[in-house]
């Protein structure tokens, strides 16, 4: 694809991995995706599977990140993290890959303030549980600024996550905002299990697994 830099090829960002694997989560599952981990995280969830994230990575220019991506046959580039908002240039990256004629996706943790993505982007919010631990960082005010492109993610964790999550959905009326999916923490809450209470429920959700631990038991690399 042709790369137009509608900002200084100069910007930088600090890069944990840049790697090609199948898409594992959202709507998008299954598809070849360049992943975009971007290093940081203020937010220190229970479940977290990518601490690695959190310190380290490299320096890379925004002209570098987008040369290695466009070694790869594949519209589908994911930006995530750590918490790829933490970073300031995380806002030109996105927008230089829509530029650049990607279908992006950015996985945010729900604290950071998302009216800046570009409208393009499609952005996966994730709503922080009881077991999260992270719960009193869930920036409400994000939700207003979903589209029906995006989508919105709880991961839980035990029976308790499930019956608030439940109830954030009702009472904040998600679904007329854009899709939702629940996820199971595998080693907390069969995926089994979650699927029965959704059936029972008859909940308008996307249960969602993670494909990539699946096929592999990583989170990264492949």
């Amino acid at each position: 694809m042709a790369v137009t830099l509608s900002h200084p090829a100069s910007d930088t960002l600090r890069i944990t991995e840049i790697f090609y694997s199948l898409q594992g989560e959202t709507s998008r599952v299954g598809l070849p995706t360049v992943f975009v981990r971007l290093t940081g995280c203020p937010l220190r969830c229970t479940y977290c599977d990518t601490a690695y994230a959190f310190t380290g990575g490299q320096n890379m220019s925004l002209a570098a990140i987008l040369a290695e991506i466009v070694r790869y046959s594949t519209p589908y580039v994911t930006v995530t993290g750590g918490e790829p908002l933490a970073q300031k240039n995380c806002l030109p990256l996105l927008s230089a890959l829509c530029d650049a004629g990607y279908q992006v996706s950015l996985e945010t943790s729900g604290a950071m303030d998302v009216t800046e993505v570009d409208q393009r982007v499609m952005k996966i919010l994730d709503i922080k549980t009881p077991a999260s631990n992270e719960i009193e960082k869930n920036l409400w005010s994000n939700l207003a600024a979903l589209k029906t492109h995006d989508e919105i993610k709880f991961v839980l964790c035990d029976e308790e996550d499930y019956t608030w999550a439940k109830r954030v959905l009702r009472d904040r009326e998600l679904t007329k905002i854009c899709p939702v999916l629940f996820s199971p923490t595998h080693e907390q809450l069969s995926p089994t299990t979650l699927a029965d209470w959704i059936l029972r429920d008859n909940l308008p959700v996307r249960m969602q697994i993670q494909l990539h631990k699946l096929l592999w038991g990583v989170q990264s690399g492949k």
